[in-house]
């Protein structure tokens, strides 16, 4: 269990070490305009990056379609937030970066060439971690969840993967995320996902932890019915994907953090 130095802060926006947009930049993907948990290392203040993930649209101005809190110690995020939406859409992995991460200057997402040379993958991953490793590059946002060309596009940065193994990424975790697309699409008027990863202690690449555990979980509202939610959490090794409470999920990613970490701050 990483022994990590942990507060809880709200809509405050990251000491960075670029201009990467802080959540006050899209709560639109939170419940109540409230992130999940935002972690702090006392021991280095630059290691949690608040990303609102965006294109730049015809105009060059940033589209936002969801938010990451990016561990660039780990170089992989700890969770990405979205409203679900879902249509088919073509599948299109061009795998970008976040320039702003490693000294860039682009606004949004885009291509390693956009980083100094000097600078690329010091503080997140990028594709040549991957290469012959054995792992997938694990959506948290997955594309099965999106609606739009452009939505399925914003998944694919390396901010929002996390090594993931094969089976386990199109076995078990595939079958979740189609279960519960099935069940948000029908059940539910509106919905907020948080999808995170619990670091293990295996290494790929140049530092790009491998995940021990995929977790996620949702607030689905209809009507005037009160919000309910479901956590599910499952081990990156092709095991069975459990649904637990919501306490049980938070009282295990509290263990792992040493800190309180709540997902929805008691709107579901």
């Amino acid at each position: 269990m990483a022994h990590l130095c942990v507060v809880l802060l709200f809509l405050l926006p990251a000491v960075s070490m670029a201009e990467v947009t802080s959540f006050t930049q899209c709560p639109q993907f939170f419940t109540g305009g409230l992130p999940p948990t935002v972690l702090e290392d006392k021991l280095d203040n630059n290691r949690y990056q608040q990303i609102c993930q965006c294109l730049l649209d015809q105009n060059e101005k940033p589209e936002y379609f969801y938010a990451t809190l990016y561990d660039t110690r780990n170089k992989i995020p700890v969770y990405s937030a979205y409203e679900f939406h879902r249509a088919e859409v073509e599948r299109d992995d061009r795998w970008y970066v976040e320039p702003q991460l490693d000294g860039g200057t682009l606004q949004c997402m885009g291509g390693q060439n956009k980083i100094p040379m000097a600078n690329r993958g010091q503080h997140q991953a990028l594709n040549k971690d991957y290469d012959s490793s054995g792992y997938d590059k694990g959506h948290l946002f997955p594309v099965y969840h999106t609606h739009t060309t452009d939505t399925m596009l914003s998944t694919s940065t390396l901010t929002n993967a996390a090594p993931q193994d094969p089976n386990f990424n199109r076995g078990q975790w595939r079958h979740y995320e189609e279960d519960v697309a099935a069940l948000l699409q029908w059940e539910c008027d509106g919905a907020y996902v948080v999808t995170g990863v619990i670091p293990g202690n295996q290494q790929i690449g140049d530092g790009v932890r491998v995940a021990q555990y995929y977790w996620s979980a949702f607030c689905c509202f209809k009507g005037s019915e009160v919000p309910h939610s479901a956590g599910y959490i499952g081990p990156d090794n092709n095991g069975k994907v459990q649904e637990v409470e919501m306490k049980q999920l938070e009282g295990i990613l509290s263990d792992h953090y040493e800190s309180e970490f709540s997902i929805f701050h008691g709107t579901c």
